[in-house]
């Protein structure tokens, strides 16, 4: 009798605990028609995964790593991936999509939550399939947390890029310098709300082969950087962007990195 009591009293000890993890998705439930229509979505587990902090120290720059890693004998081939922070002014963080598509890729950015939210990260295989995954952040006020850099700065310095490279590791970072206002932004003298001005096109090759691409909006984290799968060759990489005033950047720099 008493070994029945204990285990009814761990039973109820752990019945609230195991509904809080069962989070409501009422946001998603509505978001997801405008996003992905009525198209079924498959469980991503062993297609793609998303590595994101249960807690961020900074809303602002969270890190969130996509890693996509199909199974040996598994045919199917990644051709995009969608991120959305469910809980964000504007969910759709951005899409990546691959010329040539993609059985491992690995791709780590930088974003902005607003509140406590689930992130998504939603591939499309070849044939059209969706599948997701996601991970809890709790994160609040990285929309509206005032620009890191002083604004005449971040001007002077638009639209200038980096690239480097890691041959060890088999990867490489772009970082493109930008403000990336996301139109919450206060300003902190006037006292009026920065206009949104955001990168929301970005390219990356390598020679005439593209490695991936990019289309962003506001949840994109100041000075957007991407570190992603390089295996890298001699041919010279070209990293072009675009952004929300119709202005382009382009740069070229050797296959091993520079500035």
């Amino acid at each position: 009798m008493r070994a029945l009591a204990a285990l009814a009293v761990v039973a109820a000890l752990a019945g609230p605990a195991a509904a809080q993890d069962e989070r409501p998705e009422t946001t998603w439930t509505e978001l997801r028609p405008t996003i992905l229509g009525e198209r079924p979505i498959g469980d991503g587990a062993g297609l793609v995964s998303l590595e994101a902090p249960k807690r961020a120290e900074d809303a602002a720059i969270v890190p969130v790593t996509l890693r996509i890693a199909l199974p040996e004998g598994d045919a199917r081939r990644v051709k995009a991936v969608t991120l959305v922070v469910d809980e964000n002014p504007s969910p759709v963080v951005g899409t990546i999509r691959f010329a040539q598509s993609q059985r491992r890729f690995d791709l780590s950015t930088r974003i902005r939550v607003n509140s406590y939210s689930y992130v998504r990260a939603i591939a499309e295989t070849e044939d059209g399939g969706l599948y997701m995954t996601k991970a809890y952040v709790k994160a609040a006020g990285g929309c509206s947390a005032p620009a890191v850099k002083d604004p005449a700065e971040a001007k002077a310095h638009l639209g200038q890029m980096r690239f480097r490279a890691f041959a060890e590791r088999g990867e490489a970072q772009v970082q493109v310098r930008h403000p990336n206002y996301s139109g919450l932004q206060m300003d902190q003298v006037t006292r009026l709300y920065t206009p949104a001005w955001f990168v929301e096109s970005l390219s990356v090759r390598q020679g005439d082969t593209p490695l991936f691409a990019m289309t962003g909006g506001i949840s994109l984290s100041e000075d957007p950087t991407f570190r992603f799968s390089f295996a890298g060759n001699a041919e010279p990489v070209t990293v072009a962007a675009k952004d929300t005033e119709g202005r382009v950047f382009t740069q070229t720099f050797p296959a091993g990195g520079g500035t």
